[in-house]
């Protein structure tokens, strides 16, 4: 199958509204009825701000965070437009794939 890898980068400190930004969008792509998401902290890095980003003993909401998903073109415009009636402000990174499964499913 053709699609999409979506990958947000943000970091735990980040929220939409109560909620960490990281979940809030998981939470996003399963009620919005895409195949899966994962959420992957970093050890550190930077961003358009050029600020540090990083785990420290005294400020460990500050880990960077990337969201990956893997999602088909339909699936890929419903996340979008979403995303952008909520208005949020987040960098992403859209590449063209192709996916699929291989062998036999979980029991």
């Amino acid at each position: 199958m053709k699609g999409y890898e979506i990958t947000f980068f943000t970091h735990e400190g980040r929220r939409h509204g109560t909620t960490q930004m990281a979940e809030w969008l998981l939470l996003t792509t399963r009620n919005l009825g895409l195949r899966g998401a994962t959420i992957v902290t970093g050890s550190e890095g930077y961003g358009h701000k050029r600020h540090i980003h990083s785990a420290h003993f005294f400020e460990l909401a500050d880990n960077p965070q990337e969201i990956v998903i893997i999602a088909s073109e339909e699936e890929a415009d419903r996340l979008f437009d979403h995303l952008q009636k909520e208005g949020e402000h987040i960098f992403y990174v859209k590449k063209s794939v192709e996916f699929g499964m291989l062998g036999k499913p979980d029991r």
